[in-house]
């Protein structure tokens, strides 16, 4: 090989030739390796820097490191332990704190794993053995772990919550956010809700403990979770590995900009190789022409001759199959199969039919006898493992491979078939996604001799299939390769050839015999050179190890098949029995020769052995494939001739792809031993793995391509992977393994299935394990299980390490073990972890030999059903390809914003209602100016009108008032307020009332006192800590003179309960109204002009900001007048009202159009909904209603509660279709998928599907849009999501990638007029754009009530001027709501094409995050999509982390699966990384009345430590 490089230096090849090649001592090979390096060696550092490329041979000399858990053992055990230490050692120095999780105690509780798996079937596997671990851990190793003091040591003494017990406060404090609450209220002053200050300057301190632990300097205890955040900002602010070029500018691209390549990186520069030819195949005379040829000529001439011997539990011989009983068994069963199953006219199999052989793995007899039974009768024999229970891992594909080669019909034991799982009636169960299968017992007693004249039809071997082997793809499909005939034929010839078989040797066969390399050599070359197998069964080595060793010792054996957990088994075993002898062996067949850690196995097994008289030559590494069968297989030694090749790759020149020897950086090497030489009579060559089929360079790794007969034909019936697979540049092809050739030798570096490529790079799967192992796993892995795996999250493949935690690993240790690997892997392979998770012992699917089953963990991952006990996600630091933050472009001015529409001829996003001047209207109302008026001349003109009707739980009326009840209550209780309240014209009143007509009348006698009243929801009497203060807030900033309530809510002020939430001495003065007295007022107060003061109007924002709005007469009529107009209401009408009664226009549909239209209202309180869920539509389908309100809490109570009873709704004759509108009243974006859900449910009532539409208010303007009855139907646009984020409104096709579903608002009411503006410069926007949404109203409030009355707000928000444009003398009030227009087809009203108003969402509920705005829900979407367990989910931002909040509605053992899941599709969808995520229990997200997140509670209950989560991950 030429082109190798030693430090930026090319090497000549004698060099590498010596590199690779063994040496006879350590000392002489130093002095060698030195004089050749010299040139190329910088001076200062002298030999002492050229370090050894035979550290293993160094380590085999002394004694193995054995790294192992107590139970058991693993595939790798000899890691190099060095690298990881030294890896350690660099993070020693940087004492960062990581943030440990915060778990509940009870969610986690683990069995013992003893208790939940039964000895036999122990998670041991084939990689792992449930070995009782005798061979103390070296001390050495021991000590050199302890000495890596991690700095997360610190973490955890740092950290305020070391235990995992660390619950929060109690469910019994409660979940109220009373001191939040009021201390946002306490900051009345409306503006726009400042970010949050960074946790650093918080000086707080926690009262709910005494701070005692020691904290980082620099970071004061507010609260542990502040702390814990503190920490992981301080992690976050290191500094990541330098990236490649990782950005790419996401303006409306849909294709990521793929990283460019390192220029650095290393590059191939050999030439181009050349096939590589094994020895020819030689001729032997005798070669039978088939091998069912070969058992036929051995069963007649060599019938005593031992074939097969099978071992019983213990490891003694049970059983000898001679090749006289081999030949005569197959022949009675492919005499059964072929004439005795069916009819002599319908038999059930005929040659060429598939057959399932499903035999246990300590069964190798009958298996073999039905494997030539079904050669011997031309039935396809496919070998499978034994079911176990429905729902084996994998089972399901097994089952799809059975269906798609046509089985029916499973060959097995008696034994086997009783030991099946069973349905109720002794039927066998069917298995998942299986065919139905007939079950054939072939014990010999069941089988029926052939007569004399009966013989099986042998031809000479073609291409026609013999067997089927099944493998299973990194994805997980199962796929069967078939071998024909010639092919399993020529492969035992070139094995024999290559293994130099001769008759009657003794083979000891550890494998399983049902595929691979058992099957090769102990089924098929068996039989082809008459040797004897010693059958070595999985439960035998389970119980004892070393009984491999001690059958080559006792029958002599020449050959024996192992991987390398056999070697490892052994060594751990071997001090039972001293006086073994291997000197029998002449070639031990390591199949798993291809594994990066082969190479220390068979060292260390060799260095404990020799003395047992194991030769150093007889190690004989190979590499096989299911496609290709046997790839390469050293060759069996001759003594005395020089050891074999090593080589010391560079394990960064590996992620390349390109072989360098590797003489920097001791940590990232990778040493491989040869797997020998090809086969005879094949050809291989390496091609690049991606892209279409290219020779590589010399010192270029790829993947290996055999032509030669001896290899698989296809992949049963799927002709499109077969061709891709086995027809490869013309030549049989067969994906295997990345490796590279030098000279003839073959040296294999991984396989396909394990590779990873991340950024461009590619790391092997088993490298990643072993590096795990090698970091102190012994405490916290359970039996060394660690499975490592990719997915595709955000347009890069990401690593997932996955790890069995021994049950009675502490929290700390298991934190700590994590935090050490990610460092380890971080180090060693320059690659960032993006999931560590741990699972409780057991618990990870298996393969049929125990091993862990990778793709169905990978599902189980994806799926949210892995269920891990701990978990540590790095996305900060593993995802370098986001989108570059959004730079604002400054001095763009509104003025050129405009100029820029008018050139792109957009027009200017600007709509409005009907004009008021051109509408008639009814005279006699419009002749009052105020709404005391029109109650007055009601009263006179219709006294006995209805005008409210109040329904209970149960549709019964309770109550009614009609034109003159009304007017007369209304001024009994002005007369109260005058005589007991002492209130002078302009007081504030406070009317503390629940839901109904007491509630009007109180409005209305304030009215007619002259005082202004303010309506304020009730107090829970169950709640009063958390709803109580609210209440107080409101009085106290109203300065209210005085409280009008009822008897029972006047008590309940006054109560203990209530003296214990607020000072109830200070109440002002408060008046029950429910015994008035009969006296009339004097006279009824009118205002000197209708730009007085009617009401306030006080609610709390989404934010937590109280705001009171102060509304005119001349405002209340105008709004009365517009809603009027657009729902076409009059004194004929009926509408039904289910809303609160106490804010918006909530409360100007409940007390106040009915007096001004005169239509009859029917109020329903929401909360009686709760017992009765049918009282909304029964009422309006009673009452014939045309036009229904209410809010999305009474639709969703609706949609849920009544979803799955439309049959009974129509049992009860309930009738939607006289509904012509059905208003949702909402201050937000519409809630598209609810409204929809609830027209498609019941539609099935008559509901018609254009009925339900919404209704757009803000504080400064409570109605701006509502669908009234004319005008078109509300229309719904696609927007494109990224767009939006930068403000941008771009409309895509239903279906489009990240598009977003918007629907119209309803209709812009009559007299309003709105435009887009942009909230920064104040500057118009054309249609394209998002922005805020600006409005010009006859019933636009006042301006804003409040202690301080701050001018500049008021003039901003409610009084405003346009900074450019023709609308810039209007004077317009901010909404704070962000939206679009958009001019439609339709035609409004006036005759012109209709505008529509989208709303988007609050401007400040927008998260600012890397310079674009985003709107809450739309995170909140894609997290509640994610995993059918979230009930709930919240976002907020805290010191520019994300924090994500969701609600489990599953058992607790599922919220950790919630982790990965809420960070990758906020990722994949939002392009953000998720910073924090909690998990809590159902109904831990405040929502209000309205039915809308308080995301800024939910905050400071975090940060104040109120959850009581069951986790908090913290991402790193």
């Amino acid at each position: 090989i030429c082109g190798l490089a030693y430090k930026g230096k090319s090497l000549p090849l004698s060099v590498f030739l010596f590199l690779v090649s063994g040496d006879i001592t350590q000392k002489g090979y130093e002095k060698k390796r030195a004089k050749l390096l010299a040139p190329y060696v910088p001076q200062t550092q002298g030999s002492a820097s050229v370090q050894c490329c035979m550290q293993n041979s160094r380590k085999a000399a002394g004694k193995p490191v054995i790294l192992l858990s107590d139970e058991s053992s693993t595939d790798c055990p000899y890691i190099h332990t060095e690298a990881v230490q030294a890896a350690l050692a660099k993070h020693k120095e940087q004492k960062m704190a990581l943030p440990m999780p915060t778990k509940r105690r009870s969610t986690f509780v683990q069995s013992p794993a003893d208790a939940c798996t039964p000895p036999d079937t122990s998670s041991a596997s084939e990689d792992e053995g449930s070995l009782r671990r005798q061979a103390a851990l070296s001390a050495a190793l021991h000590q050199s772990l302890q000495n890596a003091e991690s700095w997360i040591n610190r973490s955890i003494q740092g950290s305020s919550t070391s235990s995992s017990a660390s619950s929060t406060l109690s469910h019994g404090e409660g979940k109220g956010t009373s001191g939040s609450l009021a201390d946002v209220f306490a900051n009345t002053r409306i503006e726009n809700f400042s970010v949050p200050p960074d946790v650093t300057a918080t000086t707080s301190s926690s009262s709910a403990r005494p701070a005692t632990k020691s904290f980082p300097p620099g970071v004061p205890v507010s609260s542990r979770v502040s702390t814990k955040i503190q920490q992981l900002l301080n992690t976050l602010k290191r500094p990541k590995r330098p990236p490649l070029k990782e950005f790419f500018v996401d303006d409306f691209e849909e294709i990521v900009e793929v990283p460019q390549p390192d220029p650095n990186q290393p590059k191939p520069e050999g030439r181009q190789m050349t096939p590589v030819k094994g020895e020819p195949l030689g001729v032997v005379c005798n070669w039978p022409p088939a091998l069912e040829a070969a058992l036929q000529r051995w069963g007649t001439t060599q019938a005593k001759c031992p074939c097969l011997t099978a071992l019983d539990v213990t490891g003694k011989p049970v059983y000898t199959l001679t090749y006289g009983k081999l030949w005569s068994r197959s022949l009675k069963l492919a005499y059964t199969l072929l004439n005795k199953l069916g009819t002599k006219n319908e038999p059930v199999l005929k040659p060429g039919d598939r057959v399932a052989l499903v035999y246990p793995n300590n069964d190798p007899v009958m298996f073999m006898v039905a494997f030539y039974g079904c050669l011997l009768a031309e039935v396809i024999p496919v070998p499978i493992e034994v079911p176990l229970t429905r729902k084996d891992a994998g089972g399901q594909q097994i089952g799809f491979l059975l269906g798609s080669c046509g089985i029916a019909l499973a060959l097995t034991t008696e034994v086997c078939l009783k030991g099946l799982p069973k349905t109720q009636n002794g039927e066998i169960v069917q298995f998942k996604g299986w065919p139905r299968l007939k079950w054939v017992v072939t014990d010999s007693k069941y089988l029926s001799k052939s007569p004399k004249d009966w013989q099986p039809n042998i031809s000479a071997a073609g291409t026609e299939p013999a067997y089927i082997e099944y493998k299973t793809s990194k994805e997980g499909s199962v796929m069967g390769v078939t071998v024909s005939r010639i092919a399993m034929l020529s492969h035992c010839q070139a094995l024999s050839q290559a293994c130099n078989y001769s008759e009657g040797e003794t083979i000891v066969n550890v494998l399983d015999f049902k595929k691979d390399a058992g099957l090769w050599h102990g089924i098929l070359t068996n039989v082809m050179n008459k040797l004897h197998t010693i059958s070595v069964p999985y439960s035998v080595m389970k119980t004892c190890p070393l009984s491999w060793v001690q059958r080559v010792h006792t029958h002599k054996a020449k050959v024996a098949l192992v991987k390398c957990r056999d070697l490892h088994w052994a060594m751990m075993a071997h001090r039972d029995q001293r006086d073994v002898s291997l000197s029998s062996l002449r070639m031990l067949i390591v199949t798993d020769g291809a594994n990066p850690w082969s190479v220390s196995s068979c060292d260390a097994f060799l260095s404990l052995f020799q003395s047992h008289g194991l030769k150093p030559e007889a190690i004989c590494p190979c590499a096989t494939s299911p496609e290709a069968m046997t790839i390469a297989i050293r060759r069996p030694g001759v003594p005395g001739a020089p050891l074999p090749g090593r080589a010391i790759l560079s394990m960064n020149g590996l992620s390349f792809g390109v072989i360098r020897v590797n003489t920097e950086d001791k940590n990232s090497a990778l040493t491989v031993q040869d797997v020998g030489h090809v086969m005879p009579g094949g050809m291989m060559c390496i091609v690049k793995p991606d892209g279409p089929p290219q020779l590589c360079k010399t010192d270029e790794i790829g993947e290996i391509c055999v032509s030669s007969r001896a290899g698989g034909m296809m992949y049963f019936g799927l002709a499109g992977l077969t061709k891709n697979t086995f027809e490869v540049c013309i030549v049989k092809c067969i994906h295997l393994n990345t490796c590279f050739i030098y000279g003839s030798l073959v040296f294999v570096v991984g396989k396909m299935d394990g590779l990873l490529t991340v950024s461009g790079r590619r790391h092997n799967a088993d490298d990643i394990v072993a590096t795990g192992l090698a970091v102190e796993s012994i405490k916290t892995v359970y039996r060394g299980r660690i499975a490592v795996f990719s997915v595709s999250v955000f347009y890069d493949e990401r690593i997932v390490v996955v790890a069995e935690q021994r049950p009675d690993a502490s929290e700390e240790d298991s934190f700590q073990w994590m935090s050490r690997v990610l460092q380890a892997i971080d180090s060693i392979h320059q690659v960032g972890v993006y999931c560590l998770a741990l699972v409780p012992a057991n618990t990870l699917p298996k393969t049929p030999l125990g091993g862990i089953h990778i793709s169905q963990t990978k599902q189980h991952f994806l799926e949210g059903s892995l269920h891990p006990c701990n978990i540590l996600m790095c996305p900060h630091t593993c995802v370098t390809n986001l989108p570059k933050p959004r730079q604002k472009q400054p001095g763009v001015g509104p003025a050129s914003v405009m100029v820029g529409n008018l050139v792109a001829g957009k027009r200017i996003a600007q709509a409005s209602g009907r004009d008021l001047g051109q509408l008639e209207d009814n005279d006699l109302v419009k002749k009052h100016q105020f709404l005391t008026e029109v109650l007055q001349w009601r009263a006179q003109a219709t006294p006995d009108h209805p005008l409210f009707l109040l329904l209970n739980a149960k549709g019964t009326t309770v109550c009614t008032a009609t034109c003159l009840q009304l007017h007369k209550k209304a001024e009994r209780i002005a007369s109260v307020l005058c005589d007991k309240g002492h209130l002078n014209a302009g007081d504030n009143v406070v009317l503390l009332y629940p839901p109904g007509i007491e509630l009007i009348t109180a409005f209305y006698g304030c009215l007619y006192a002259g005082c202004i009243p303010v309506t304020v929801r009730p107090p829970h009497a169950q709640s009063l800590t958390a709803t109580l203060p609210t209440v107080r807030m409101i009085v106290e900033v109203s300065k209210a003179a005085c409280i009008l309530t009822t008897q029972t809510l006047m008590r309940l002020l006054k109560s203990r309960e209530a003296a214990a939430a607020v000072d109830v001495k200070t109440w002002p003065t408060i008046i029950d109204t429910d015994d008035l007295p009969r006296k009339r007022l004097s006279q009824i107060y009118k205002p000197p002009t209708s730009e007085m003061l009617a009401y306030l109007d006080f609610s709390v924002s989404t934010t937590g900001m109280l705001t009171g709005v102060k509304m005119s007469h001349a405002a209340v009529s105008g709004l009365c007048r517009a809603i009027k107009l657009q729902c076409e209401l009059y004194s004929s009408r009926q509408i039904a009202i289910c809303l609160d009664p106490y804010c918006g226009l909530g409360f100007v549909l409940w007390c106040l159009c009915s007096v001004y239209s005169g239509h009859q209202s029917i109020l329903i309180p929401p909360m009686e909904l709760e017992s009765n869920l049918f009282l909304w539509l029964s009422t309006v389908s009673q009452y014939k209603i045309r036009d229904t309100f209410c809010s999305y809490s009474v639709m969703e109570l609706c949609t849920k509660g009544l979803g799955n009873q439309v049959e009974m709704l129509k049992s009860r004759g309930i009738n939607l279709s006289c509904v012509r509108t059905c208003v949702v009243v909402a201050e937000e974006r519409p809630r598209v998928s609810l409204t929809h859900s609830f027209s498609k449910l019941f539609k099935d009532i008559g509901l018609s599907s254009r009925a339900v539409s919404t209704t757009f208010g803000s504080r400064v303007n409570v109605a701006i849009c509502l669908q009234g009855t004319s005008g078109p139907d509300p229309t719904t646009v696609y927007v494109d999501l990224k767009s939006l984020r930068h403000d941008r409104v771009r409309l895509v096709e239903r279906g489009a990638p990240q598009s977003l579903l918007l629907s119209e608002s309803g209709k812009i009411l009559p007299g309003v007029k709105v435009v887009i503006v942009n909230p920064e410069t104040k500057g118009p926007l054309g249609d394209s754009h998002l922005g805020e949404i600006w409005v010009n109203s006859p019933h636009t409030a006042s301006g804003y009530y409040t202690i301080y009355d701050n001018e500049t707000l008021q003039a901003d928000h409610f009084n405003t001027r346009l900074s450019f444009g023709d609308a810039a003398q209007t004077l317009w009030a901010r909404t704070g709501y962000l939206g679009f227009v958009r001019r439609t087809e339709l035609t409004a009203a006036s005759g012109e094409r209709h505008d529509a108003l989208y709303v988007v969402g609050a401007l400040d509920e927008t998260l600012e995050l890397r310079g674009l705005r985003y709107h809450p829900i739309d995170i909140e979407t894609s997290v509640s999509r994610t995993h059918r367990s979230i009930a709930e989910c919240a976002v907020f931002t805290w010191t520019n982390l994300l924090v994500v909040v969701v609600e489990l509605c599953g058992c607790e053992q599922e919220a950790l699966d919630l982790v990965p899941l809420v960070t990758n599709v906020v990722l994949e969808e939002h392009y953000l990384i998720v910073g924090v995520v909690v998990v809590v229990d159902p109904g831990v997200i405040p929502i209000n009345s309205r039915g809308e997140k308080q995301r800024m509670h939910l905050r400071d209950s975090f940060l104040a430590d109120q959850l009581d989560p069951i986790y908090v991950a913290y991402n790193m």
